[in-house]
């Protein structure tokens, strides 16, 4: 046992260049590659993270936007809307004016020919009065020169 103990501890002081190799080999590739990749992978990770936030605050900025035309859209079309009907109410109005114009002259012009009516039938019955007079003095005197000859 003392001779395997023996060959053990050869091993292992001969293992110890190997073993501070190992080590040395462990601290150049941790400061030569494992350090500078965990930096690149952090970098990567803020780079992605700050893509991913300015996405959300753009589509936030969009979304906010996309409200703000759609409010105004809104607005334009109410405004459009009310100008309409002023203009429909102001057409409304002339048209009302208009017409009522019309039914003044059209009624004006009805009392102007029914004065115009009744003067011809009273000429027209004073010319039958003054002629129906006439002709029964005629017709009288016609009579009457039959009956005296």
């Amino acid at each position: 046992m003392a001779a395997t103990l023996h060959a053990l501890g050869g091993i292992l002081l001969n293992a110890i260049p190997t073993f501070i190799i190992l080590l040395i080999v462990f601290a150049y590739l941790k400061w030569m590659y494992f350090k500078p990749m965990a930096k690149v992978l952090h970098d990567r990770y803020e780079l992605t993270e700050g893509a991913r936030k300015m996405a959300e605050e753009s589509m936030q900025r969009a979304a906010a936007k996309s409200a703000d035309y759609d409010r105004k859209l809104h607005e334009a079309r109410a405004e459009t809307y009310k100008a309409q009907e002023r203009l429909y109410k102001e057409l409304q109005d002339r048209q009302a004016a208009d017409l009522a114009a019309a039914r003044e002259q059209a009624e004006k012009f009805i009392r102007e020919a029914r004065e115009s009516l009744a003067q011809d039938a009273a000429a027209a019955q004073a010319s039958l009065s003054q002629q129906s007079d006439l002709l029964a003095s005629q017709i009288a005197d016609s009579l009457l020169r039959r009956s005296a000859a």
